[in-house]
């Protein structure tokens, strides 16, 4: 059979080889969920515990995606048939209870559809600038959780903040402390030209300043199962330009101050203590004054910054507590650093079980910069598991 079954096939050069290998689709890297160290003996001393994940994710924007903004990716990385399924053949292969997406286009058209598929609903803020394309999104599986409640957070909302009449010279919302916080380790992305190119008008004008078209969502669940806990869940994308550290700092206290009244709402109309995990791109480093505002309000926390007033609503973060804050979430040849966060309000209910990998900095995948065929966004996948236990 062997035999007259290759008497019938055509012999194949090796050049045909090579291209038909080249051609052949390369599968994403999928990472793996690690667990946290005494994780299991918690388990073992409180064996009822409900668990659940939540993975957040800046999957890069089509609309940014150019070969001149990414020189170094190969061009078939990033040419939309390959990107948009190989992120789908990520989010699959997760297999998370919720995402968190930032950089999110393309919502109608195919991830909302192709997450439906998989058994996800969806709630999805565009940016609200005429020419703004993406947005951040939530996805949550429907046989686990029902949304009892979600809030949509504009941060141009914060321009009503500042009194008719005010000149460019007000102190408070004005560059005063832009000058002092950019010596910090506030950084964006090498890709300046996603964002970089907009016309940003008068930066002395705090008016204008605070117009960055950023959004967010605020969103109540309620598990469907035992033991019908409930839960919020945040997702954002911060202002991205480190010369406006100003207006990124703005930007984190007005999400903490809505969370914390939606916090309050969900506490009051459904006669509850929800647990909560806000997740994002902050566009900021571990010691920049947003990372340190986020997470001062944490007992266990050392930093101390002078940008602190009365946080509204303590948190901490989940890689800072477990395993540390990884190296990077974002990788490329100009800028190399962590951005992306996963948050939660301290629990005595709730803890975090497992967190997910990230490559190290000699990985094979990433060599070169992000994306590539591995990986079609310029950031990674972050995630925890975590467990909630009612005594």
């Amino acid at each position: 059979m062997l035999k007259s079954f290759a008497a019938l096939s055509p012999p194949l050069s090796v050049s045909s080889v090579v291209r038909k290998m080249s051609s052949s689709p390369t599968p994403p890297k999928i990472p793996k969920f690690i667990s946290v160290e005494a994780a299991d003996i918690h388990s073992r001393t409180k064996p009822d515990g409900f668990r659940f994940s939540l993975v957040s994710y800046n999957i890069l924007a089509q609309a940014y995606v150019k070969s001149i903004i990414f020189p170094y990716s190969p061009r078939s990385s990033l040419k939309w048939n390959h990107r948009s399924n190989s992120i789908i053949d990520v989010l699959k292969n997760l297999g998370a209870d919720f995402f968190c997406l930032q950089e999110l286009d393309e919502f109608d058209s195919f991830y909302k559809g192709k997450m439906q598929e998989l058994g996800y609903s969806s709630i999805y803020m565009k940016r609200s600038g005429e020419k703004k394309r993406d947005g951040c999104g939530i996805f949550y599986k429907d046989e686990l959780a029902e949304l009892v409640l979600e809030e949509k957070i504009e941060y141009n909302d914060l321009v009503k903040t500042i009194p008719d009449g005010n000149s460019s010279n007000d102190d408070e919302h004005n560059n005063v402390q832009t000058n002092q916080l950019d010596k910090q380790k506030d950084v964006a992305t090498n890709t300046g030209p996603k964002s970089g190119t907009e016309d940003r008008g008068d930066p002395n004008d705090p008016r204008v300043r605070l117009k960055r078209d950023c959004v967010g969502i605020l969103a109540a669940f309620k598990f469907k199962g035992p033991p019908h806990q409930f839960l919020i869940v945040a997702n954002t994308h911060i202002y991205w330009d480190p010369e406006w550290a100003d207006v990124k700092l703005a930007q984190a206290k007005y999400l903490l101050s809505r969370l914390s009244q939606f916090k309050t709402l969900i506490s009051h109309r459904f006669e509850c203590t929800p647990e909560v995990i806000v997740a994002g791109d902050f566009n900021s480093q571990p010691g920049d004054p947003v990372y340190q505002y986020l997470i001062s309000g944490n007992p266990s926390s050392e930093l101390i910054t002078d940008c602190i007033e009365e946080l509204p609503i303590p948190l901490s973060s989940v890689y800072a507590s477990t395993r540390g804050e990884p190296p990077f979430t974002n990788f490329t040849p100009g800028f190399t650093g962590t951005l992306d966060y996963i948050l939660c309000c301290p629990s005595d209910y709730m803890k975090p079980i497992s967190y997910l990998e990230l490559p190290d900095s000699e990985a094979a995948d990433i060599a070169g910069g992000l994306p590539n065929l591995s990986h079609p966004s310029d950031h990674l996948p972050i995630g925890a598991e975590f467990e909630i236990v009612k005594e």
